[in-house]
């Protein structure tokens, strides 16, 4: 072994100290919250806050069948179908909003009218102009408000970041997130078997007549999400961000098309290319292939390689061709709950948790660019203060 992998692989098995999560709730002391939004998301949240200790007491749903799932875990909660009937609920410390991505703002600035704390489901916002909207309408008040972006609590994502903070992997010059899951068909426009309130879930959407694919796959129709790119490029592009300090995109360009998801607008196969200063990220997402454990972020560096992905990290030396094993990796899952008990950690001690709004925004403002590039077929420019898209 070279003098120089010895250092490197030195300097990466003590650069990697696990973050260990610890509650500031007693045994006896627990958090109540309402739910906003209990389909698929809200429920998993809602079991996780469970595990945790919180209690929910209030659950508002527009969809009956969603609600009727959610109240089998918490029997005795209360039961709306608009949620500022739920934020007028006395005795309630937080909420947990976990609406399509359409109806995060409105809940987020009702919730703070109501004075509550708020764990806010990512991508943050709808588009840029309205996260600079609800950071502004967050510094206004003494509210906790976590985004829900769990990689910023994940022990095995902590310890990633901490190796490449030791500058093991030299000057990094491209990022290359990706995300892969084979899970792309037709749009389902079948009669839905229960109760929509289809005014309420549309909101200030345009008004329309009910199709019931658009709720069933709200997340492939722009008027309630800002796509895939939101969807899962908040993540990724934030680990991006976050990792390098690049600070925002100055630009990006994009490309996508529908492969197989018959009646939806979103594009299934979706590729970005994004400008920072002295970084350059690829994005590409495909819904028809699950590659690589679902999603994975490859930093490139003139002294080694890091891939981050669901399965942990590894790390590779340069040059690669005479150092084609790891160097060091760690096995490790993302889990969900380091992220909520941070919260919950904060509501407690009224600490400023882990993802707060600026964070968010930050971290869903190169993939609303991408999609302002990909509307317009354009190369689209983010101001430098990311207040601004042209």
């Amino acid at each position: 072994m070279s003098q120089d992998r010895r250092q490197f692989l030195a300097s990466a098995l003590t650069a990697a100290p696990l973050f260990v999560p610890r509650s500031a709730w007693g045994a006896n002391d627990r958090l109540a919250y309402g739910l906003i939004g209990s389909g698929g998301r809200g429920r998993y949240l809602q079991g996780n806050f469970q595990k945790l200790g919180a209690e929910c007491v209030a659950i508002a749903e527009v969809y009956e069948p969603n609600l009727e799932n959610a109240l089998k875990t918490t029997p005795n909660a209360k039961k709306y179908v608009d949620y500022r009937d739920l934020l007028a609920q006395s005795g309630i410390d937080a909420v947990v909003v976990a609406t399509p991505d359409h109806q995060h703002a409105p809940c987020l600035f009702a919730a703070l009218d109501a004075k509550k704390d708020v764990y806010l489901e990512k991508p943050m916002s709808h588009s840029v102009e309205e996260s600079q909207r609800m950071i502004q309408a967050v510094r206004k008040t003494d509210r906790i408000v976590q985004i829900g972006m769990q990689r910023r609590s994940a022990p095995a994502v902590i310890a990633a970041k901490q190796v490449f903070d030791s500058g093991i992997l030299g000057k990094v010059t491209m990022a290359k997130p990706m995300w892969n899951w084979n899970v792309s068909k037709p749009l389902d426009n079948s009669p839905l078997p229960g109760k929509l309130d289809w005014k309420r879930f549309l909101g200030k959407a345009k008004d329309r007549d009910l199709e019931p694919m658009r709720f069933r796959s709200w997340r492939y129709f722009w008027d309630y999400s800002g796509g895939n790119m939101t969807d899962q490029g908040t993540h990724l592009m934030d680990v991006v961000q976050w990792f390098t300090g690049a600070g925002l995109a100055k630009s990006a360009i994009s490309f996508g098309q529908l492969a197989k998801n018959t009646g939806s607008e979103v594009p299934d196969v979706f590729c970005a290319v994004f400008e920072y200063p002295n970084l350059m990220a690829t994005w590409t997402l495909n819904y028809c292939n699950s590659y690589d454990n679902d999603w994975s972020v490859m930093f490139q560096g003139d002294r080694g390689t890091m891939l981050l992905n669901t399965a942990g990290y590894k790390i590779w030396a340069e040059p690669w061709l005479k150092n084609p094993q790891p160097v060091q990796e760690m096995a490790a899952p993302i889990p969900i709950e380091p992220h909520i008990q941070n919260f919950m950690d904060c509501v407690k001690s009224r600490q400023q948790p882990n993802a707060p709004v600026e964070v968010g925004a930050s971290a869903v403002s190169a993939p609303h660019l991408a999609n302002v590039a990909f509307h317009g077929n354009k190369r689209a420019y983010l101001s430098a203060d990311g207040t601004k898209v042209s």
